[in-house]
């Protein structure tokens, strides 16, 4: 059984209490890249929406969001990352 690393991401991001939150894996958009793999899972991109990213720069939401997923990040080739927080949305507005 092949694991799903959305779940897995979606699992430890909830700690943020995301307002929204959208993980895709982006993988069939590097087929034959680097680090691109059948059965993809290899490349993601996460936006995300929480009230924790207030008053952090970009630089620290990332590396909170980093820190979280340390362990899927060595799983994977690519992580993209989009942050916001309520004031700055435009996802649940």
């Amino acid at each position: 059984m092949q694991i799903n690393i959305i779940d897995k991401i979606r699992a430890k991001v909830i700690i943020l209490e995301p307002i929204a939150l959208d993980v895709v894996d982006v993988s069939d958009q590097h087929k034959g890249h680097s680090g691109w793999r059948e059965g993809g899972q290899t490349h993601f991109h996460i936006t995300i929406v929480s009230d924790h990213f207030i008053g952090k720069s970009k630089l620290e939401r990332h590396k909170i969001i980093n820190e979280l997923l340390s362990d899927e990040i060595k799983m994977i080739h690519s992580l993209s990352i989009s942050t916001k927080t309520s004031n700055e949305n435009d996802l649940t507005g």
